[in-house]
């Protein structure tokens, strides 16, 4: 037996990452403001073309990134094999994406290969390292875009969620803050695809899953943040501190306070921060969700227009409010453009449908 309100923000979630990454890939990393509205007007509204000479030239509007096409990748291992499989994933890598890179970043499929990506070819190909051996120090968000399809698989079982998002981020990236923060954000997808709302509450419902030993964040044995009546020690967990999972609740707190006012949206990239980083990346994502959390076209394009590292902003965002308003509330003009929208979402309905059988009662 299947839930289709869970497979609906489920298949929404995977779709919505989708969509956000073909967004950006025309107006990808304009850091002059000025610059992008001269080349896309005031306001893009749709999929374009990259320019000339820029990120991705040469592909067409509504196609992938290299980060989508991944997601691609993960989806096909997720469906194919049941389940996560890390060996299976890691020669799909060795066999469909390294072939085709060279470790210049202008190059390989979706025409720009991220630092990550490119750290983990020179190790695997030149170096002939295990995989295991080929994670960089990059503090982007490359792993968020292919992890959050193991976000979605495991929504319902946080324990796998978080180990399976660990493990595969260690593969490329091995900063403990970044995998710490992926798999936060991991753990909120899950909990948008239960249901939840990105909102002031979510991060006392993930505080609550880490104290009972299912998110793997240490925890301190008093609550509320207020001093302890005796000293205790902190709960055991593999990530040291659990203020990663306290951020979106913040941020959500802020975007909704009629004080604290960010106008016209697509100025969260100002506020938080334009790069790549993961951890200029997540507040910004966090706060359109919070913001936008009925209204998906409004958080994509804010990401979008916001400039500079615009499509991972994207990307994230998309997948969260995809999350929230599920498959049947994405505008329907953002799949009819999207290029193998059909195959992209038998993908992700073929992942949705396993979601629900996962929980118990409903299997």
């Amino acid at each position: 037996m299947s839930d289709p309100a869970i497979q609906d923000r489920a298949a929404g979630a995977i779709m919505g990452a989708f969509i956000g990454d073909a967004l950006g890939l025309g107006p990808h990393w304009y850091y002059d403001l000025a610059a992008l509205r001269r080349d896309y007007g005031d306001w893009i509204t749709t999929y374009t073309d990259p320019k000339p000479g820029r990120y991705h030239s040469g592909l067409k509007a509504g196609q992938l990134s290299q980060g989508g096409v991944i997601l691609r990748l993960m989806l096909r291992s997720l469906v194919e094999r049941g389940g996560y499989d890390e060996a299976d994933f890691c020669r799909r890598m060795d066999e469909e994406i390294f072939p085709l890179l060279n470790g210049m970043p202008v190059n390989g499929p979706g025409g720009y290969t991220q630092q990550s990506i490119r750290d983990a070819w020179r190790k695997r190909v030149q170096q002939n390292l295990p995989w295991g051996q080929a994670g960089g120090q990059a503090d982007t968000t490359e792993a968020i875009g292919r992890t959050l399809a193991l976000a979605v698989r495991y929504a319902f079982q946080p324990e796998e969620l978080a180990a399976s998002i660990s493990s595969n981020t260690r593969l490329t990236q091995i900063d403990d803050t970044v995998v710490t923060l992926t798999v936060a954000y991991g753990a909120v997808l899950g909990l948008l695809v239960q249901g939840h709302k990105l909102n002031r509450s979510l991060s006392g419902k993930l505080m609550r899953l880490a104290k009972a030993g299912k998110l793997p964040f240490h925890t301190m044995a008093h609550t509320d943040l207020q001093p302890p009546q005796e000293d205790r020690p902190r709960d055991s967990g593999h990530f040291v501190s659990p203020d990663a999972l306290l951020t979106p609740s913040y941020v959500a707190t802020a975007a909704v306070d009629p004080e604290i006012r960010i106008e016209p949206a697509w100025k969260v990239s100002i506020v938080y921060g334009m790069t790549c980083a993961i951890y200029h990346q997540l507040p910004a994502a966090y706060h359109l969700t919070a913001r936008f959390p009925n209204d998906f076209e409004s958080a994509v394009l804010h990401a979008i227009n916001g400039g500079g590292e615009n499509q991972a902003r994207a990307m994230l965002a998309g997948a969260l409010v995809g999350a929230q308003v599920g498959l049947s509330g994405i505008p329907r003009r953002f799949l009819d453009g999207l290029d193998e929208a059909e195959t992209l979402q038998r993908f992700a309905m073929d992942v949705a449908s396993k979601v629900s059988e996962s929980i118990p009662g409903l299997g």
